[in-house]
């Protein structure tokens, strides 16, 4: 059985907010540091065995910070992929642990160098290997699985407990200097499931819609396109008090018909 993944992505500054602190990473598209989202909504489509990324970052720090951020989060992922497919291919915790690290060390880099105290970024991500589907993050940028009208958080929110006035502190990031704590990204293995889709979003999202109204919208019958588009409009409706950012992918399997093809393909990219 072959997987196809068909997803859609946007990445909006809200109503509010005057600079964008999101990023993200599809398929290799990512955002420039300093921008204004993108204009409506983007989509594509994959294979599982390309062995493709989808991720969503959320800066933060203030004045330009969090885009730095962001942006030195997604640009160190990307070399890191590009020369490490072939550990994502046979170890692919080995290689989100060793990606989370090779971006932590670049946010912490920056930081260091500019003598900046307070900067970061939340990591929200998917990862398609040949067996399973990978979700790793570290902050409170979330993964949800969806699945025959079942809804479900599978990131883990790393955050304080407890109530408390405004956003609770993170204790994990990307950022994390590691002199007193260890990074410690969650990362869990899902098995392919035709009819499933993930929905990655940073709390631009979350803060405004409930998982109720999420779950409702993701019910429907929609491409994925339509439903992030959905969202996006629902969350700006609420207020938009932070950059919007999201990304859905949808599962679909197929027989394969070419498998020598597919080998040739493969072998053709060095994967």
């Amino acid at each position: 059985m072959a997987y196809q993944i068909d997803y859609a992505y946007t990445c909006h500054t809200g109503k509010v907010r005057t600079n964008n602190e999101d990023n993200f990473w599809c398929c290799g598209v990512r955002l420039p540091v300093h921008n204004q989202g993108v204009d409506g909504i983007l989509a594509g489509h994959t294979q599982h065995w390309q062995l493709p990324m989808l991720a969503v970052f959320d800066g933060m720090g203030g004045e330009s910070y969090g885009e730095m951020a962001a942006s030195a989060a997604v640009e160190a992922l990307g070399g890191f992929y590009e020369e490490n497919k072939k550990t994502l291919k046979k170890e692919p915790v080995v290689f989100l642990t060793g990606a989370c690290e090779n971006m932590n060390e670049a946010v912490c880099r920056y930081s260091n160098e500019n003598c900046i105290r307070s900067m970061g970024t939340t990591m929200a991500l998917l990862s398609f290997s040949e067996k399973a589907i990978y979700a790793c993050n570290l902050g409170d940028s979330r993964i949800y699985r969806h699945f025959q009208g079942k809804f479900q958080q599978i990131s883990t929110d790393h955050v304080i407990g407890g109530k408390m006035l405004g956003k609770a502190p993170l204790t994990q990031y990307l950022g994390f200097q590691e002199e007193n704590m260890a990074l410690e990204p969650s990362i869990v293995e899902i098995g392919y499931q035709p009819g499933s889709s993930y929905l990655i979003c940073s709390d631009g999202v979350t803060d405004m819609l409930s998982d109720e109204e999420l779950q409702k919208i993701l019910d429907g019958t929609e491409t994925a396109e339509e439903k992030v588009g959905k969202i996006l409009e629902q969350a700006l409706e609420r207020g938009g008090r932070d950059n919007v950012t999201l990304v859905l992918a949808q599962i679909s399997g197929y027989e394969e018909k070419n498998i020598l093809k597919r080998w040739a393909e493969r072998h053709s990219t060095g994967r």
